[in-house]
């Protein structure tokens, strides 16, 4: 067999550079910058986690559930879709052990113990003596558990250990830093803190986010007075309210009244007669000419809805609830309610304006599969780095536009089956019945003659 001559063409001619010596000047025919970007690793998910550990020899198949259950019930990780998100938490103990016990929680380390376990577990070490090893040390492999701590404890700084300089703040000149607290993580510059949202994740938490959380109303601060009661903005655990009045030690008195902010108002740019407007709610939009029934409009936990007695409608905006008419409230109610669980569809979460393309109104919702922004016609869903709570108009318009230049492609129809065929499919299968069994008659046997003796 002959070997092919053919050579791959190259781009680049290769030639011999001359002979160079230090500070000789070189002649430049041609230069251009050109740019690259690394983007970082993907997040881990359960699967590639438990590879991970798969490959560098830690855990076993029975215990890779469990390792997955701690880590999320300590909080060391949240689930974001797939992903396995990092708390702050979980930064604060990793730089603990690391810088502390290093010796411990070394891969290898991890591995060898495991190994160990085995070995006992098939009667091969004893396990008492393995075990005081463990603890104390043996000056080889195992260097124990009480010498590593006891080298450690003095000179662990609990502050230095849970702050994580974020930057420098552009107004102050103070340092910006994040903590782990016992009430969740918290943004401090000189005298100024705020709470992080438990959804913002690490890389989330910018200069400029941090600036805005620690520019927002303080939760001890009121915003104004209202009848006599101080209006406080505050942050909760399912997101921003504003609050009417302080929280009393009597348990007997009644609580204050609150009121959630809408998905696209902002604690920071929320205004006085904004509060004011979100604590007179529910709105009394009118009474029924029929009736006389009252027909209110107020937020719920599901979004804005309009309620009659026991008949409820869902709105498709909160902005709605200022300015929807009894008319138009009348109209709503008159529409029969759908129930199951392909009922009425879900309101939308935000609102981001009139697309540029479709001039219709661009709103997030909440689907079957996730969040995703629609015009009414096209539906297009967040990306993996897109945050419904940060995202712009602009984003949204653009998602939507990505979406109209690569249509998602349309599957087959199925073939319906005939009547015929899924009775045939459905029908049971019928036993074989056995045939009675059909019963022979003997022929009798002819009867010999006597003989009779002569006399």
């Amino acid at each position: 067999m002959k070997r092919s001559t053919k050579t791959r063409a190259t781009t680049t001619p290769e030639a011999i550079l001359p002979v160079l010596a230090v500070g000789d000047a070189v002649r430049i025919a041609e230069l251009s910058a050109v740019g690259h970007a690394t983007t970082p690793p993907p997040r881990y998910t359960e699967p590639s986690l438990v590879k991970k550990l798969e490959e560098v020899g830690i855990g076993r198949p029975s215990t890779y559930a469990s390792i997955m259950r701690v880590i999320v019930d300590r909080g060391y990780v949240w689930k974001k879709g797939q992903a396995l998100v990092p708390s702050w938490t979980a930064f604060a103990v990793v730089r603990l052990l690391s810088q502390h016990f290093a010796s411990i929680v070394d891969n290898n380390f991890t591995a060898l113990v495991e190994e160990d376990l085995d070995e006992i577990a098939r009667g091969e070490r004893d396990r008492s003596t393995w075990l005081r090893e463990f603890y104390f040390g043996n000056g080889k492999e195992l260097p124990g558990i009480l010498p590593v701590t006891e080298a450690a404890k003095d000179s662990i700084d609990a502050r230095e250990i849970n702050g994580f300089i974020v930057g420098r703040h552009p107004d102050t000149g103070f340092m910006i830093e994040v903590r782990p607290g016992k009430f969740g993580p918290y943004v401090r510059s000189g005298e100024d803190t705020a709470g992080v949202p438990e959804d913002l994740t690490p890389e989330e938490l910018t200069v400029t986010k941090a600036v805005e959380l620690l520019s927002a109303p303080s939760n001890d601060e009121p915003i104004g007075t209202h009848d006599g009661l101080p209006v406080y903005v505050k942050s909760g655990r399912f997101g921003p309210y504003v609050q009417l009045g302080d929280r009393s030690d009597d348990k007997e008195a009644p609580l204050p009244k609150t009121a959630s902010l809408f998905p696209e108002m902002k604690p920071a740019e929320l205004t006085f007669d904004d509060a004011i407007r979100l604590l007179s709610l529910p709105r009394t939009i009118g009474a029924d000419p029929a009736d006389g029934e009252v027909i209110t409009a107020q937020n719920g936990r599901y979004g804005p809805y309009i309620t009659k007695g026991k008949e409820s409608r869902s709105l498709n905006a909160h902005s709605e609830i200022f300015s929807i008419t009894i008319e138009q409230a009348l109209a709503l109610l008159a529409q029969p309610r759908k129930f199951g669980r392909r009922g009425t569809a879900k309101p939308p979460l935000r609102e981001f304006g009139v697309d540029p393309v479709s001039g219709q109104t661009v709103v997030a919702k909440d689907g079957r599969f996730g969040t995703y922004v629609t015009d009414g016609t096209t539906n297009a869903s967040l990306t993996r780095g897109d945050r419904l709570e940060h995202m712009t108009p602009e984003r949204a318009f653009e998602l939507l536009a990505n979406r109209r230049e690569n249509p998602p492609e349309k599957r087959a129809p199925k073939t319906p089956k005939t009547k015929a065929a899924t009775r045939a499919v459905s029908a049971p299968a019928t036993k074989a019945t056995k045939s009675p069994a059909t019963k022979t008659t003997k022929t009798p046997k002819a009867k010999k003659p006597k003989l009779t003796k002569k006399p």
